[in-house]
């Protein structure tokens, strides 16, 4: 079994409070040096690179905290202890932007400034910051408010227990039933799920109520205009660009329809129904994707495409970066947690194709993290969601596209419609998860359950239509999804980025574009040093343009096609 190597970040939790108390002097010496002096530093990059420093190891903290935390929940204490101290250091640094925003020559420190990207967007934004003192109570209720209940979310669902065949099994082992061949298990499985968060729906429909309620308030504070706001400057993209992705996915969910009326010939069901949705094709094809088989066809997709992405996949392995199997007590899905020099990646690996493709989506944010934490300031290291998922989904399909060429006929079908059903996943679902987020915060007031479970079944029938069928019990999905809870109006990030991976390589593979690998090596490492319009420009494509999501959904039609015309 491979779990982390924490020793890496600290080599034990006596070291990390140890560094804790350094940074703390380290930051009473930056307040005594700074605070209330802005307007007399020569050199405000001095400032910025020491700050820089002071955030890598605040972030570091947190980082180590949370991993423990994921890898076994009973370290919620120790997870909550650190998440105080550090938003207690970080608070004290908060004058830092205040103080920058308010200076008179704020505009030209920022033009002259390493960092002047980062500086324009305090200016572009200052509008939504509060005062000192109240900064840093808001801070600080965080860890009492949305983050105590992220946590709890985290908690109690990794408690929940799932009843299968007369056995208690994960809810990662679960759900990779609904890729069985057989229907009946597939049945059965959706039953189970269903029936383990009916039984536990109450605290977790309060949870949904409370965030809610506690983003609504952070907006009416901070002044957002919209519940989206906040997110979308995050993001650096404008309101209409959302809006514009959102209609244009919206416009073609005739390619969800198109797509499963096929798939339910195929397959010689009249009507599918939720728990068909995963229902693999070949039914002869052995579903024995282990870790080390996974491993070596992710890292030849990688090594064909740029050896760099593969050197760094091993380096990974060698250093434990890499927390593998489903646990009791470990937290369910899976991410990659940017820090410097190693970022780390959370799977719950079931042996499936499906996992073999989430291998690939991990270790693409790993990769990213890595060249950008190499390359850049702290600061600069992290993406907007964005581009941070741009690289996760384009390694999904450095992968999909290396795996396929070895396959017959009937296994290349069932491989292109199991794709295609990872994009629907990656675009139309994350749509219908936004446009349920943007019903649900709108709403004024505490949602019944009633309410939100009319809500989450009107916008996901959107999606298939008649084409799949979605029963009753389908109605308590909402509420396992942890992005509601975790980051509110994360999903359509999603979205974005499977568009422009799929104009990307869509230019990758026509060869269009000279130095195609070297640029998008380089549009990694730059981390969010650029705004992503500048970013996407390196390719010679137009985010501002109008059009531009629809060379996107223009690759998913083609593959739809090529399925349905198979």
């Amino acid at each position: 079994m491979m779990n982390w190597d924490l020793t890496l970040i600290y080599k034990d939790d006596t070291h990390l409070n140890n560094s804790l108390n350094e940074l703390s002097k380290q930051i009473n010496n930056f307040v005594v040096k700074y605070e209330n002096k802005l307007k007399n530093v020569n050199n405000i990059d001095e400032a910025l690179d020491e700050l820089d420093d002071i955030y890598n190891k605040i972030s570091t903290a947190n980082a180590y905290a949370y991993l423990k935390f994921a890898q076994n929940n009973q370290n919620g204490g120790f997870l909550q202890k650190i998440s105080e101290k550090c938003t207690e250091l970080a608070s004290k640094i908060v004058f830092f932007e205040l103080e920058f925003c308010s200076l008179d020559n704020a505009e030209k420190l920022a033009s002259k400034s390493k960092y002047s990207y980062m500086l324009s967007n305090w200016l572009i934004n200052k509008k939504y910051l509060l005062e000192k003192q109240a900064q840093s109570v808001f801070m600080k209720m965080q860890n009492n408010s949305a983050n105590a209940f992220s946590r709890f979310f985290d908690e109690f669902l990794a408690d929940i227990e799932f009843k299968f065949d007369n056995k208690t099994i994960s809810e990662e082992e679960l759900l990779s039933k609904l890729y069985n061949p057989d229907r009946k298990i597939r049945k059965k499985a959706a039953d189970a799920f269903s029936k383990g968060l009916k039984n536990n729906i109450k605290p977790l429909l309060f949870t949904f109520n409370m965030i809610k309620n506690i983003h609504k308030t952070e907006c009416e504070i901070k002044g957002y205009e919209h519940p989206l706001k906040a997110r979308n400057i995050s993001n650096e993209i404008s309101d209409e660009s959302v809006n514009s992705l959102i209609k244009t996915c919206e416009n073609n969910f005739n390619l969800v329809h198109k797509f499963y009326k096929k798939k339910a010939k195929l397959l010689n069901i009249k009507q599918l129904k939720d728990y068909d949705r995963y229902a693999p094709l070949n039914l002869n094809s052995k579903n024995d994707w282990d870790f080390e088989k996974s491993c070596k066809l992710v890292r030849k997709s990688f090594n064909e495409f740029n050896p760099k992405f593969a050197l760094i996949m091993d380096e990974a392995l060698k250093n434990k970066a890499i927390d593998v199997y489903p646990a009791k007590q470990k937290r369910g899905g899976a991410f990659s947690y940017g820090i410097k020099p190693q970022p780390y990646v959370m799977l719950n690996h079931t042996s499936n194709r499906r996992d073999a493709f989430t291998l690939a989506h991990e270790l693409g944010h790993l990769i990213h993290q890595k060249l950008a934490g190499d390359n850049q300031a702290f600061f600069y290291s992290d993406t907007p969601l964005t581009t941070a998922e741009t690289a996760s989904v384009f390694a999904e399909m450095l992968f999909f596209d290396s795996i396929k060429k070895d396959l017959n006929k009937e296994d290349k079908q069932a491989l292109l419609a199991s794709k295609i059903e990872d994009i629907f996943a990656t675009l139309f679902r994350q749509i219908n998860f936004t446009t349920f987020e943007i019903a649900l915060h709108n709403h004024e007031g505490e949602l019944s359950l009633e309410q939100i479970q009319t809500i989450w079944m009107q916008e996901s029938k959107k999606m298939f239509a008649n084409s799949v069928m979605l029963r009753d019990d389908y109605k308590y999905w909402f509420s396992y999804i942890p992005h509601f809870i975790h980051s509110p109006f994360y999903c359509y990030a999603y979205s974005y980025a499977q568009l422009l991976v799929l104009a990307l390589f869509g230019l990758y593979k026509s060869n269009k574009c000279e130095n195609f690998v070297q640029i998008y090596e380089k549009f990694l490492s730059l981390g969010s040093s650029k705004s992503p319009s500048d970013l996407v420009a390196m390719f010679g494509l137009n985010l501002d343009d109008e059009s531009f999501w629809q060379l996107g959904m223009n690759e998913v039609k083609k593959l739809v096609d090529e399925f349905c015309d198979e």
